[in-house]
């Protein structure tokens, strides 16, 4: 609010400018980034405030935006609710996390016929705060889906140049890792190893319900049995049933499954397993170690992810892509298992207000 006082002009009228937008919060896919882990210890953004307006009309500057450089895949939450708020799914693609307030009206722009000296202005909009969960979900083209110690670590860093940690004990693996399989003409598709699964997991045993969601946006999941176990198809089911249970959806994704391990195994033994598998998907019998039925695998996983059946489920899949809600209980516990710091507030959701209109706005009388 300012009026305008000079030499031989002193009514000169209202002339206090507009302030400037507030800066946005802004999230940005960026495919060099594959992990989330530059924004540990970075985890308060704020954008500028809008400048305020001056004299002779002025208008204050615009607030810059604040950019947060994500890998693509990411989704977010409202971590004190636990709803989902966007995600990122393209390298450049930018969604406004939180949108600057607009600047508020100076006094000049109040002025009327009757009322030629207005002495309020316009408050600009309040700032917003928001606290968010950024989970990464892995975009791979295969998953691998098994349990502990079924080989598919080593199937990675055999197809691939990935290295993995690779050992004789179970839950090896702590976090996922992702390995490029070189196929003919210079092609090549993308595979995804997490951590193994155990029966319970989408209840929340062993380690598999922290790791899961990487494999929900794979085109293509290849499920991995070692020959040596007692009944092929019996852990087959146990998998699917544990990927039901965790989200339905996943069990519209086409499926391989590959017995492991059949270095071990005999030509005859392998024509008996063949008669125990499922019939409703492709089977191939591999060995990582020795290099038996490699090739036959990355045929059988191209012309499956190639296929027009494939192509069409992932144009649907990604169209009608819903997220669920965060179950921040659930949060709660995985945070103190982290040993992560839990510094946030659960409220409910009657305790959240929404903002007042912002055209209910209030003058302010000049201080004098």
């Amino acid at each position: 609010m300012h009026l305008r006082h000079v030499k031989y002009n002193p009514n000169g009228g209202p002339d206090g400018g507009d302030g400037g937008n507030g800066g946005s919060v802004i999230l940005r896919g960026n495919r060099n980034y594959w992990t989330l882990l530059h924004l540990r210890y970075d985890r308060h953004v704020r954008a500028e405030h809008g400048g305020n307006g001056g004299r002779d009309k002025c208008h204050g500057t615009n607030g810059k935006h604040a950019y947060i450089e994500v890998p693509c895949g990411t989704v977010v939450y409202n971590a004190e609710t636990g709803k989902y708020v966007c995600d990122v799914t393209y390298d450049g693609q930018e969604v406004v996390l939180l949108k600057g307030g607009r600047g508020g009206l100076g006094n000049f722009q109040f002025r009327t016929a009757t009322n030629q000296a207005p002495r309020y202005a316009q408050p600009g909009e309040p700032m917003q705060e928001m606290t968010v969960i950024l989970e990464l979900k892995l975009l791979a083209d295969v998953g691998l889906v098994g349990f502990p110690n079924a080989g598919k670590s080593t199937l990675v860093s055999a197809l691939s140049n990935a290295k993995p940690k690779i050992a004789n004990y179970p839950f090896t693996t702590m976090e996922p890792s992702l390995g490029i399989v070189a196929y003919h003409d210079h092609k090549s598709f993308v595979m995804a190893d997490i951590p193994g699964i155990i029966e319970g997991a989408s209840e929340g045993k062993g380690l598999g319900l922290r790791f899961l969601r990487h494999i929900e946006r794979n085109s293509l999941l290849l499920f991995m049995v070692p020959g040596d176990t007692d009944d092929i198809k019996k852990e087959y089911e146990i998998l699917l049933n544990e990927l039901r249970n965790f989200n339905p959806e996943m069990l519209d994704k086409h499926r391989v499954l590959a017995v492991t391990k059949c270095d071990l195994l005999d030509d005859e033994l392998i024509e008996m397993l063949k008669e125990t598998t499922p019939d409703d998907i492709p089977v191939v019998f591999i060995s990582a170690v020795t290099g038996q039925g490699l090739n036959e695998l990355k045929d059988v996983l191209w012309k499956e992810l190639n296929s027009e059946s494939n192509k069409i489920q992932g144009v649907i899949a990604e169209e009608s892509l819903v997220h669920r809600d965060k179950d921040m209980t659930r949060f709660k516990y995985e945070l103190e298992d982290e040993g992560e710091d839990d510094d946030i507030e659960y409220i409910d959701d009657e305790d959240i207000e929404d903002f007042e209109d912002y055209e209910d706005f209030e003058y302010e009388d000049d201080p004098e």
